[in-house]
């Protein structure tokens, strides 16, 4: 396979290290040399530039490039009011604490400021170079108002006057009138005016513009389709009617970012709830970590102003503010391709398939009971969790429903079966993270649904997050037995990012993995750690040895000469002690593949250290946020599903689980999809020594392989095996996989009619 050297955008030396942290050398065999890592916070910034990279080619349709360009700002926003704002508070707490990578905080902070600086530029050059030139052949344009001919700019005039002008409030600066507070990521309008006496400091204003206000106007315009004004435009036009006496000299749109984080002292706090609450009130006042300017036409004294936001905010001229050449925040800018429908510019038409063995069922436990099931969203449709949910509700048969609840979404139809389960006498119990970071307030909205329907709502454990993904329905069958049916999962309970996000779902009956979540769910409600798990492997009891243990197992088998392999994948690997880990298996002979989408500190290809490693991402049209892990384990294969990437959180700070797959066809089939995932040579990208990402292309004359199209075709192969044609078992015709076909022959003898 080649790899094509083309640079992410941003990079205008693709080959070379990053200063700060040097090209590591054969001379470094033992682990823990800063050179062996990459930094956390540069390596989030890599992931951001891939995203970047989607908007910037020419194969990915014109609405999906627009999209890509949204989610880069977007992505942004949080880094910036999480991260940066994280770096900065420790800058203040004099907190010294190294990385492994050993950059200090404010090393650390201006080297995100020269890489965010040079990636947002690459984002406007695109943006203004090819994304919106494109955007006007198609006929939806952004305009200027000054661009309106006459009778439509009047109807824009007018439309200020009476729907907008009354909602503003221009503010003044000046000793009688102090700086006032701008909210986290609003856009606003500031303003450089003379004073009427010589002498005086150059006036400044402020207008906010109003958040409940649409930011794209509509205007029609003849001979284009869809034609918008900004909101920001408008206001800046008519300025001067809120300071009429003075001599504007500028006028230019700011916002503003700030640390969103939640700090809680949750043993300080007596009700978690109302202590979320509380610091939810006070979060928009947190310190200002960002400025973000936007020049609309020229104006004077433009520097100077500037200067002066950045007094009255605290943030750094050098390092925090970033002028861009457009508007801000395109993410905003979504809007204008809402309503079309025009199939050229957008991806191709993609529904999720309910396919065998859990489409059209009359009894779903019976199909749990006779086998596990893996579904692989959203390829595989989450209805099925859904539905299995709904009808655990509504069976008299069902005794008792626990379950997890991380960021389900608001109008969720899990939480309306939950609540019709409560109020039906059954025992439900939510086990509710209120702590999942920008769902917090959303989430204390529902969990209080639900407690009024009877549900009994949990806010997990003291000082831990609640990120296991976990379901449990109890069922009274034959002869008064009870059996336990889960739901386990890499993502969340949420069927709008289930369409979004690709993850791995099990349902099973097994009895051990069933007694395992139970004790899980009593852990969680009761602080009741059972004296051993029977499968499960659950953070922050052990998960972290035991990801050790496997890797260093692996390592074992090397050194024995036995087959030894890891194939992971994973959104994050930071945890510097499994890195080293990793290192000492590559030493020892250990074959190890990587497929991390967000960040890595894992240097891979160091000569003698981790030359036997390998790490690959993929950005494509679904957010890849599975976690399966594969070890070879000297011929006999383990497979296990996650809820945790390998990162510090989630082995200490977090509650997690770490899943065997026990059904030897799940195991195939996850195993199949890893491979195909690995022969991808169309969306992904290869990290170098050097902490660079470059681009892989197929060998010439070999096909192309896109992972999530082949998976999109494997799961409309599979809910064609009910056709007349997969009952005849001609199966070689739509070239199905070997263990569908024998799931489909399984059907047509007849050991699955009653599921059909």
């Amino acid at each position: 396979m080649t790899t094509e050297l083309t640079p992410l955008p941003g990079d205008s030396q693709p080959s070379s290290a990053p200063t700060s942290t040097p090209t590591p050398s054969a001379a470094f065999i033992d682990t823990g040399d800063p050179a062996q890592y990459l930094n956390r916070e540069l390596s989030w910034l890599e992931f951001n530039a891939r995203v970047l990279a989607e908007a910037g080619s020419s194969e990915v349709p014109l609405f999906e490039r627009l999209k890509f360009l949204g989610i880069f700002f977007s992505n942004l926003d949080e880094f910036f009011m999480v991260r940066v704002a994280g770096l900065q508070a420790q800058i203040l707490r004099t907190i010294t604490e190294l990385p492994p990578d050993g950059l200090l905080p404010h090393e650390q902070l201006v080297a995100i400021s020269s890489r965010v600086h040079s990636l947002v530029d690459s984002a406007y050059k695109l943006f203004n170079a090819e994304v919106m030139p494109a955007m006007k052949r198609a006929g939806i344009v952004i305009m200027r108002p000054e661009e309106l001919a006459p009778l439509e700019l009047a109807a824009l005039d007018e439309r200020f006057r009476t729907d907008i002008f009354p909602v503003l409030t221009p503010l003044a600066i000046d000793p009688g009138h102090p700086f006032p507070h701008l909210r986290n990521k609003t856009i606003n309008l500031g303003i450089m005016f003379s004073r009427e006496h010589d002498g005086q400091e150059p006036g400044f204003g402020v207008i906010q513009v109003p958040a409940m206000l649409s930011r794209l106007i509509r205007v029609r315009v003849e001979g284009t389709i869809r034609a918008f004004v900004l909101l920001e435009d408008v206001i800046a036009r008519h300025v001067t009617e809120f300071f009429p006496s003075a001599r504007l000299r500028g006028t230019y749109a700011f916002r503003v970012t700030r640390n969103w984080d939640l700090e809680i002292d949750e043993e300080e706090g007596e009700d978690l709830l109302q202590t979320i609450q509380a610091e939810l009130r006070r979060r928009d006042r947190g310190n200002a970590v960002r400025i973000e300017i936007g020049i609309i036409g020229i104006g004077e004294g433009v520097d100077a102003s500037v200067q002066r936001l950045c007094r009255a905010i605290h943030v750094d001229p050098a390092l925090d503010v970033y002028r861009v050449q457009g508007p801000l925040y395109i993410t905003d800018l979504l809007g204008i391709t809402a309503d079309d429908e025009r199939r050229e510019h957008r991806d191709e038409p993609f529904a999720s398939q309910v396919t065998p063995p859990m489409r059209e069922v009359d009894d779903i436990f019976a199909v749990i009971r006779e086998r596990d099931v893996l579904l692989h969203h959203p390829y595989d449709s989450f209805d099925p969790v859904v539905e299995f949910v709904s009808r655990a509700a509504d069976d008299p048969n069902v005794l008792a429903i626990k379950q997890t609840l991380y960021r389900t979404g608001g109008d969720s139809p899990i939480l309306k079966a939950l609540a019709r389960a409560a109020e039906s006498g059954k025992q439900v119990t939510a086990i509710v993270e209120l702590k999942a970071r920008f769902d917090e307030a959303s989430n204390i909205q529902w969990a209080r649904t639900l407690e009024q329907s009877g549900v009994q709502v949990i806010y997990g454990l003291l000082g831990l997050k609640t990120h296991v993904k976990a379901l449990l329905v109890v069922r009274r069958e034959k002869a008064d037995r009870l059996r336990r049916y889960v739901h386990l999962s890499t993502g969340n309970y949420n069927p709008q990012t289930a369409r979004l996000y690709t993850d791995l779902g099990l349902f099973t009956a097994n009895r051990e993995i069933g007694e395992d979540v139970t004790s899980l769910f009593n852990l969680l409600t009761g602080y009741s750690a059972p004296s051993k798990w029977n499968r499960l492997v659950v953070a922050p009891l052990g998960l972290h040895e035991a990801v050790l243990g496997l890797i260093t197992r692996e390592a074992a088998h090397a050194r024995a000469g036995r087959p030894a392999q890891i194939i992971a994948q994973m959104n994050s690997l930071v945890d510097v002690d499994v890195i080293d880990a990793l290192y000492r298996a590559s030493q020892a002979g250990v074959d190890i593949k990587l497929n991390v989408r967000g960040i890595c500190c894992l240097r891979p290809g160091i000569p003698g250290l981790s030359d036997r490693i390998h790490v690959r991402a993929i950005i494509d049209r679904f957010l890849e946020h599975t976690r399966v892990f594969r070890f070879l384990n000297g011929g006999s294969e383990e497979v296990y599903m996650s809820s945790a990437d390998w990162m510090p959180r989630n082995f200490h700070r977090r509650v997690e689980v770490l899943i065997p797959i026990l059904d030897a066809s799940v195991r195939e089939r996850i195993t199949g999809n890893m491979d195909i995932l690995f022969a991808d040579n169309v969306k992904t990208w290869e990290l170098n020594r050097e902490g660079k990402y470059l681009r892989h292309v197929a060998p010439v004359g070999a096909p192309a392989v896109r992972a999530q199209h082949r998976f999109t075709e494997l799961a409309r192969e599979r809910a064609k095996l009910t056709d007349p044609l997969m009952r005849t078992g001609r199966f070689h015709i739509l070239q199905v996989p070997p263990s569908l076909a024998e799931e489909a022959r399984r059907t047509k003898n007849g050991k699955k009619k009653k599921l059909q």
